[in-house]
């Protein structure tokens, strides 16, 4: 009797094991994926949000009907890297077009995915969908012009996915008023003002240009040739940090003519740069936000009216909120305004409910909250 209670014990351990492997096994996924880029990290990059793609696909289209499901999806494959944790490569190198590939076998675990969508969309239902200006400066030729072909692209592309995108226009007029600003490189603290003006979060600008590179014979028809180069750099607006930073160099473009001057040409070559540019932007802006908007990143606190000994004291006490999470502080004191650098594993938001009770009360008021700023000032004594 005892033999059979323990062999049905025993039935039962086995079952449970045998539903908890069976579970795990459904939880994780193994695909082989192909990616390709220009670079050979970017190749492995690209393989690895393939692999996420193809594994994740049922889970990710199961939150098709929830708001802005298209900005977090695209979160989601931009942070493959960080979900897709366990893979190899199996092979890389040159593929045809000039562009490096990688294969790669990976392990997908859906519970992940899933555990990442929920955090993404928590944080979203706080922040909402952030605002961004597009300015890119273009020269053909040396010639300022007067509209970019590159920043209708970057807009389409974040437009796609549900960011509120600012019309770059409204940045250029206010920018070419001045034409020293036109025939110099990009002015970042005035983007960044005017970015801020518009009530922008992510301000985006640049350079282009493109130069004549003289006349080629291509499928038997005269062809003017340009050679040209762009940066692209994308800034939080409130802090002017640096969110990610892009070039391409040596790309090519033409328009049929045998003149080597040749505008169209230079419009056609800025054009072809967009393709490959302004994906890899996109792809970069998404992982950084993502990453920030969910870990914290830097914070930045402004608070006027502080003596030296008590902007000493605060940078003290924001140490000490929590450990684990409050990672650096610094600070600068100019002209009664203390400026924090905060790097920390919370948002703005989370910091701020922290300041708004407790031994911070008696010292400092909120006045303004922002995601990556706050700002503040000096409880009367």
């Amino acid at each position: 009797m005892f033999t059979h209670r323990w062999r049905g014990c025993l039935g039962l351990v086995m079952v449970v094991c045998l539903t908890g492997a069976t579970s795990g096994r459904d939880d994780v996924q193994d695909v082989t994926a192909v990616g390709e880029s220009i670079s050979q990290d970017g190749a492995c990059s690209d393989a690895l949000r393939k692999a996420l793609e193809q594994a994740g696909r049922s889970e990710i289209s199961s939150h098709s009907n929830v708001e802005n499901y298209e900005l977090i999806r695209d979160m989601i494959y931009a942070r493959s890297d960080g979900i897709v944790t366990d893979y190899r490569i199996i092979e890389q190198g040159d593929a045809a077009g000039g562009v490096k590939f990688c294969k790669i076998r990976a392990r997908v675990s859906k519970s992940a995915i899933a555990s990442e969508w929920g955090a993404l969309q928590n944080v979203l239902d706080q922040v909402g969908r952030p605002a961004v200006a597009v300015y890119i400066l273009e020269r053909i030729d040396g010639v300022v012009q007067d509209s970019s072909i590159l920043e209708p692209q970057i807009e389409h592309r974040l437009l796609e996915v549900g960011f509120n995108v600012l019309a770059g226009e409204h940045v250029r007029v206010v920018m070419e008023k001045e034409s020293a600003d036109a025939e110099s490189e990009v002015n970042i603290p005035k983007v960044q003002a005017l970015a801020k003006d518009f009530g922008a979060q992510i301000f985006i600008t640049g350079t282009a240009q493109a130069n004549s590179a003289g006349i080629k014979e291509l499928a038997g028809e005269p062809t003017a040739m340009y050679n040209g180069d762009a940066v692209i750099k994308m800034f939080y607006t409130d802090t002017a940090q640096l969110l990610a930073s892009e070039s391409l160099a040596n790309w090519r473009g033409g328009a049929r003519g045998v003149h080597s001057v040749s505008p169209q040409a230079g419009k056609k070559a800025l054009e072809n740069a967009g393709h490959d540019l302004v994906e890899r932007c996109y792809q970069n802006v998404m992982k950084r936000w993502a990453t920030q908007i969910t870990a914290g990143g830097e914070i930045v606190l402004e608070v006027e009216g502080l003596s030296v000994a008590e902007a000493i004291e605060l940078k003290k006490k924001l140490k000490d909120i929590h450990p684990s999470k409050i990672k650096n502080v610094n600070y600068t004191l100019t002209k009664g305004i203390a400026t924090y650098r905060i790097k920390a594993e919370m948002t703005a938001e989370e910091l701020a409910e922290y300041l708004v009770g407790g031994e911070f009360e008696a010292l400092i008021e909120l006045v303004d909250v922002k995601p990556y700023r706050l700002q503040a000032k000096r409880v009367a004594p």
